[in-house]
């Protein structure tokens, strides 16, 4: 099942008081970047996250789910209506996740 845009706006409402946050439209799906870095996406209009030490350490209670087949699980944000949070996460998360790759030429 494909993700809705409609998810994906409220996300990125939820979001707004960061810079730096893109995202980028992939197999009817969404993945979501932190200044220039992967923090995770909507899938199946379910926010997930990459299971970095601090979103562990944020979000103690949270499930964990499979963006699609044969991916590294993830975690599953349940608290999107607090924007607050949101922020939170995605600044603690920031320094442990891997820095953008570079395409090749």
């Amino acid at each position: 099942m494909a993700s809705g845009k409609g998810y994906l706006d409220f996300i990125l409402e939820q979001l707004s008081g960061l810079e730096g946050i893109s995202w980028r439209a992939m197999m009817g799906e969404y993945l979501l970047y932190y200044r220039g870095r992967l923090v995770g996406g909507i899938y199946d209009d379910r926010f997930l996250v990459k299971p970095t030490k601090s979103a562990r350490a944020m979000m103690p209670e949270a499930g964990y789910g499979l963006p699609y087949a044969g991916a590294k699980e993830m975690l599953l944000v349940d608290n999107v209506d607090n924007r607050a949070f949101l922020q939170a996460l995605l600044n603690a998360m920031y320094d442990e996740l891997p820095p953008a790759r570079r395409k090749k030429a």
